[in-house]
């Protein structure tokens, strides 16, 4: 076994893999580019080496930079995670060269599965049930044409390297083909370099089912069962289950032959992933990544094991720890992929400060796999997911109500996320009842992106009692430092001189005003929301960031993260977002002395239209910001002189950084 690896990778995998090297003893080298200096695998690793700039190709693309870390530092393998240079042929060469061991299968392997159209010809070769369609080397459009009219109406144009759903066409009659095979081989140009597309039979609504598979240098091949990853957005995967629901045992152990079948036709070695389309009974292979996929959790938690550690054996020389008889599955199992992304803009990334990030508590239900820690960022240079959640019960509605809890109880503040849209999925009629496919997420797209809502009353309620109880923590501080700490007039208590004690709030949701009026009540407060009956608040605590009230009579917890007068509440797995229209704040903000102006959005500085000891007047524009393609003009507040300018154009700046100084005029 190995004294030391190096970790060719960053994030969630990163650290995945260094919590099963340090159970197993093995010392571990991190790499990491100049924006992940602080991230948390640099942190976890035993020792670790920066390796250049943000830019993923100026740091973890770099294999000769990676190559000669290993080397310094002594360690005797790379393991590459996923993604970066995980499929790559020419680092698995580049690492057998200087002796290096590479934790992934061999060149040839890699090379073979990494072109769609040379793999389908060796699966063929193998007997492994394939889509019909064309994997020829002829390119002209009169020979993929005629193949086209073959194989018959509608067809798949798709591109021979890469993955992702790039240079992907679905044609369902003659006279769009040309235009659909030109757009497809540039969008493949642009993407892998190699414009070289196949054809395949478009399936209506086939399930996503691969198979996990492993081999070592012994000539064993076993199958760890199937994942069924048919909840996918752009081709891309959101919801992973395991096992497969709803399939006949027979075909689960014919796919896993099939599957080892594939592995073994390219002497395969180590962790793989063959997938098939699934309709009606048959399966087709479509591709085998070679390597660990982002999905391998659910497959550990139906099986006990953990593949990282035969990844570590295997690598090694070792035979597989378990043969095919040996192996077992119990209960079922989801993992959800939490991006940081807004799914009402097309899933666009967002970034920006974790400002508060609380996943749910773990056990032997509930796993968390995740690179990032409350306070981090989250980049324009990287993916952006948050983390993994995985779930695990006895059978497949306990694991599916485990996730819905789960999701319900993640925190995030700080960027947009996809938390509600995944719960949305989970709490689906149709998912609940295994009607998945492929379409899930386009077929049920008005139940799963519902546009925005108001925020709810007990939505307005919760962050109307948070900011009082906030004014009254300050009040009590100011009366602490006060000549007459017991004056009524510091007192937010309610008391009133004549009048009914209450206190008048306007939120903004989203542009829309939302007027509430507290009534202090001797067991708690009556709460209007623009006119409409009062709501009951009684036994009302704050305790940091989390809020105990018994409301209507309902006992209620929800958590309320103030960013300035920005609030964002979370309940119930509802996340609220709400601005604080405080006529006193703003005036302090504009009486003088330093206004700090931040970014409202991340994005990036266009022209910075001031400079230091520059002298404005109020709603003088001071910065042009340009984000999700739009141009946003940061102006002053008040009038007065710029202190300091913090950025320079060009440059990404993050939501809430600050952006200018600017020293206020008093008077």
């Amino acid at each position: 076994m190995f004294d030391k690896i190096l970790i060719a990778n960053r994030g969630e995998i990163a650290c995945r893999v260094i919590r099963t090297a340090r159970r197993m003893g093995i010392r571990t080298v991190a790499v990491y580019s100049e924006a992940d200096a602080r991230a948390m695998h640099v942190e976890m690793a035993d020792e670790a080496v920066c390796i250049g700039p943000a830019p993923v190709g100026e740091s973890y693309l770099r294999g000769d930079a990676i190559l000669e870390v290993a080397k310094r530092t002594g360690a005797q393998a790379i393991h590459p995670g996923y993604g970066f240079l995980s499929e790559n042929a020419g680092f698995a060469a580049a690492c057998a060269e200087a002796g290096v061991v590479f934790i992934g299968p061999p060149i040839e392997a890699i090379r073979v599965m990494g072109s769609k159209a040379e793999s389908k010809r060796v699966m063929s070769q193998a007997d492994v049930p394939l889509v019909p369609g064309f994997h020829g080397e002829a390119q002209d459009l009169e020979t993929l044409s005629a193949e086209a009219g073959r194989i018959g109406y509608p067809v798949l144009v798709k591109a021979s390297a890469g993955g992702g759903g790039k240079g992907m066409r679905v044609v369902r009659a003659a006279g769009e083909f040309a235009d659909a095979v030109a757009g497809a081989k540039r969008e493949a140009k642009a993407a892998f370099g190699d414009d070289s597309v196949l054809l395949e039979k478009y399936l209506g609504r086939p399930r996503h089912v691969e198979i996990q598979v492993f081999c070592d240098t012994h000539g064993n091949g076993v199958y760890l069962f199937e994942r069924d990853c048919s909840i996918q957005r752009r081709h891309q995967k959101v919801i992973e289950e395991a096992p497969a629901p709803a399939l006949p045992d027979d075909l689960r152990r014919r796919m896993g032959e099939a599957a080892v079948a594939a592995a073994k036709a390219v002497n395969y070695v180590g962790a793989g992933t063959v997938e098939f389309l699934y309709e009606d009974g048959g399966f087709y292979f479509i591709e085998m990544n070679t390597r660990l996929q982002v999905e391998h959790p659910v497959t550990e938690k139906i099986t006990g094991q953990d593949l990282v550690e035969w990844q570590l054996r295997v690598a090694a020389g070792g035979t597989l720890p378990l043969m095919q008889d040996q192996l077992t599955r119990r209960g079922h199992a989801f993992e959800a992929r939490l991006y940081a992304e807004d799914p009402q803009r097309e899933f666009l990334p967002a970034i920006g400060k974790l400002v508060r990030l609380r996943p749910p508590a773990e056990n032997d239900h509930v796993r968390v796999d995740t690179g990032v820690r409350e306070g981090d960022e989250v980049t324009m240079f990287y993916d952006p997911m948050i983390a993994k959640l995985i779930v695990w019960d006895e059978d497949r509605d306990a694991a599916l109500r485990r996730l819905r809890v789960a999701l319900a109880a993640y925190e995030v503040v700080g960027v947009t996320t996809n938390v509600a849209f995944l719960g949305a999925i989970a709490g689906h009629p149709a998912f609940r009842a295994v009607e998945i496919d492929t379409g899930f997420i386009e077929r049920h797209r008005a139940d799963l992106l519902p546009p925005p809502a108001p925020v709810p009353d007990r939505g307005l309620a919760i962050a109307a009692l948070s900011v009082l109880l906030r004014r009254n923590a300050d009040t009590r501080k100011a009366r602490r430092a006060a000549s007459d700490p017991w004056s009524p007039w510091l007192s937010a208590s309610g008391w009133r001189l004549n009048d009914d004690n209450h206190h008048d709030l306007r939120l903004l949701d989203g542009d829309t005003p939302r007027s509430l009026t507290l009534h202090f009540r001797p067991d708690g407060y009556e709460i209007e929301v623009e006119g409409r009956p009062a709501i009951r608040a009684e036994r009302v605590t704050l305790d940091g960031e989390t809020l105990t009230a018994t409301i209507d009579a309902v006992r209620t917890r929800a958590t309320v993260v103030c960013q300035g007068l920005d609030l964002t509440i979370l309940s119930d797995g509802s996340v609220w977002r709400l601005h604080l229209d405080d006529p006193t704040a703003r005036a302090a903000e504009q009486e003088g002395g330093s206004g700090r102006l931040t970014a409202p959005m991340p994005g990036t500085v266009v022209r910075v239209l001031v400079e230091p000891g520059q002298t404005v007047e109020a709603g003088a524009p001071l910065m042009l910001l340009e984000a999700m393609k739009m141009e946003h003009t940061i102006k002053a507040p008040a009038a007065g002189t710029v202190s300091a300018v913090n950025f320079a154009a060009g440059d990404q700046v993050s939501e809430g950084v600050d952006l200018l100084v600017l020293d206020v005029a008093e008077g």
